[in-house]
């Protein structure tokens, strides 16, 4: 009977399972979504392709005005002679000289040139001794125009430089220096840009067969 008491008494006492079980030590990480991909790059597809095609188009405009803006005509004397060249001393020392001329305007551009005058100057040693105008025209585009100038001196009398003159006469040829000057526009779509172009030309001019011996010639064009 004890037997079985003490029996029933070990079983009661018998320890139960411990009620703290070790925990496992697993970490678990939250991983925040990622944005989505068209957030990237700032600004949509749509957009960058906007852009760029804003900048190639401002490119060609550009370009465009660039390489049609009017450039500078060419001005050219491409004809002179002297018709008349004397010399006298009675009454005073004075000069004849009849001096045709004739000036080229090359027009390069798309578009037409309008000058209104053209104006030449004889001068000898700094003393004008004639000028002559002329009438203006059209020089269409991507041609010429040639315009004729004749300038008469009839026994002007130099008054500076008296004794170069008979130096230069003895030597048998004497430098004169001429202008030739052009005012006008140029037709640039609904603008009218001005224009003034000159060409000087120092000739030096032979006494004794009342030719030309020589020119040289400087030209110069402002917008």
């Amino acid at each position: 009977m004890a037997e079985s008491e003490n029996t029933d008494s070990s079983m009661f006492h018998q320890p139960l399972l411990s009620e703290t079980q070790p925990q496992s030590s697993e970490n678990v990480e939250v991983l925040a979504p990622f944005p989505p991909a068209y957030h990237r790059g700032g600004l949509s597809k749509s957009c960058r392709c906007g852009v760029i095609s804003c900048a190639i188009a401002l490119i060609f405009l550009v370009a465009s005005f660039v390489l049609l803006w009017p450039s500078k005509p060419q001005l050219s004397i491409v004809q002179l002679s002297l018709n008349g060249l004397g010399f006298h001393t009675v009454p005073s020392i004075s000069l004849d000289v009849k001096l045709k001329l004739t000036v080229q305007v090359r027009n390069q551009d798309f578009y037409s040139i309008k000058y209104d005058w053209l104006n030449v100057t004889i001068d000898y040693r700094g003393q004008n001794l004639a000028n002559a105008t002329s009438e203006g025209g059209l020089v269409n585009a991507r041609s010429s125009s040639y315009v004729n100038a004749t300038l008469d001196v009839d026994a002007v009398e130099v008054l500076s430089d008296v004794v170069m003159l008979v130096e230069d006469v003895a030597a048998g040829e004497i430098t004169l220096d001429t202008e030739s000057k052009i005012g006008g526009k140029i037709i640039f779509f609904f603008f009218d840009l001005p224009l003034k172009a000159t060409i000087s030309c120092q000739v030096i001019a032979n006494m004794t067969n009342e030719t030309v011996s020589s020119q040289n010639c400087y030209p110069e064009v402002h917008l």
